[in-house]
């Protein structure tokens, strides 16, 4: 089912790029002092590290960051603690590499990794097999999130999932990131992803891992890689089994997932986003009957901030996604 959100975006940031910008580079939330870390050893030698947020018997959400994000991102944090104000815990998962530790192989994460997912999901059922659980990804997050619902159906034991700003089509949303105000964003991202690469290189030498080190190695030289479409058939493709990023896109694009998904889902996309276009979207066909998908105007890439005073911004997010859990009972 489709339907346009209620959202209203706040009058000084009615602008898409100024909804994505202005949370992105200015918000300052941290509950670091309410969070607890722990890794998690994975079957292939390696580590993924989590946050926890709050405690006691009751519901948990496991929070999924988006590309070059981690669990300190602003938002991830400031859902966290709107969660833990109405007394639900929360999970937030680093993906490989990204918890401020370089991870031990040359693989890293991509859009449609979903084994690290299933694999925190399934430590979490073993320890709390009677919890109340959902499930929050955030673009990238949310992308690897839809996916794994939709591969494994009605096998979860979930009661809501909610993805954010998803690049449901990832080749359409590599070319709109090669185009006008967008190429700005994607230079950035771009940026940060080689500097990613380069620290694990140097990591894995110091740590004397060469033979990891030499699969870096041998993706040759990335500085002349200027779009995604080049990274993700540079690098994405070439460390995580793919045979180019045309086949990483089909392979791992959300949207064809859709249709098998098994658990109350929200899924919200803001029309302007300038990470994608409007084309990205589903039918209401390809969904279903579980998926909600609620389209908002105005609110940039994980933006959505609302409200009259600019000194106090409202991020419209941290209570409708908390709605919808609690409308499924994840209270």
């Amino acid at each position: 089912m489709t339907i346009r959100s209620s959202f209203k975006p706040a009058w000084w940031l009615r602008n898409a790029h100024l909804q994505t910008v202005y949370p992105a580079l200015l918000r300052r939330e941290s509950i670091s002092h309410s969070l607890q870390r722990e890794r998690l050893p994975t079957p292939d030698g390696d580590f993924v590290d989590i946050d926890w947020c709050g405690e006691g018997p009751g519901a948990l959400v496991m929070l999924l960051h988006g590309l070059t994000g981690s669990s300190r991102s602003g938002y991830i944090q400031g859902l966290q603690k709107a969660l833990w104000h109405q007394g639900i815990r929360s999970v937030a998962l680093n993906f490989r590499g990204c918890s401020g530790e370089p991870n031990r192989l040359a693989r890293g994460y991509h859009s449609g990794d979903t084994g690290d997912i299933d694999f925190v999901y399934r430590t979490v059922r073993r320890r709390e097999p009677d919890t109340k659980l959902a499930a929050v990804g955030f673009s990238l997050g949310g992308n690897a999130l839809l996916k794994w619902l939709g591969e494994r159906g009605a096998k979860l034991n979930l009661s809501a999932a909610a993805a954010i700003c998803v690049p449901l089509q990832l080749d359409i949303c590599a070319t709109t990131m090669d185009r006008g105000v967008s190429r700005i964003y994607r230079d950035r991202l771009i940026r940060d992803l080689k500097a990613y690469i380069h620290d694990k290189h140097q990591y894995l030498i110091r740590a004397g891992n060469i033979r990891e080190a030499e699969k870096i190695a041998r993706l040759g030289d990335l500085s002349k890689i200027r779009s995604f479409w080049q990274y993700d058939d540079q690098v994405v493709a070439a460390l995580h089994g793919f045979n180019s990023a045309t086949h990483y896109y089909r392979v791992s694009s959300s949207r064809q997932y859709l249709k098998n998904i098994a658990i109350p889902t929200l899924l919200i996309q803001d029309l302007d986003d300038p990470f994608m276009t409007p084309e990205v979207l589903p039918g209401n066909d390809e969904m279903s009957a579980c998926i909600r998908l609620e389209t908002t105007q105005g609110g940039g890439h994980v933006g959505f901030v609302c409200g009259h005073n600019p000194c106090k911004p409202d991020y419209w997010l941290e209570r409708r996604i908390p709605e919808f859990l609690y409308q499924q009972g994840v209270r």
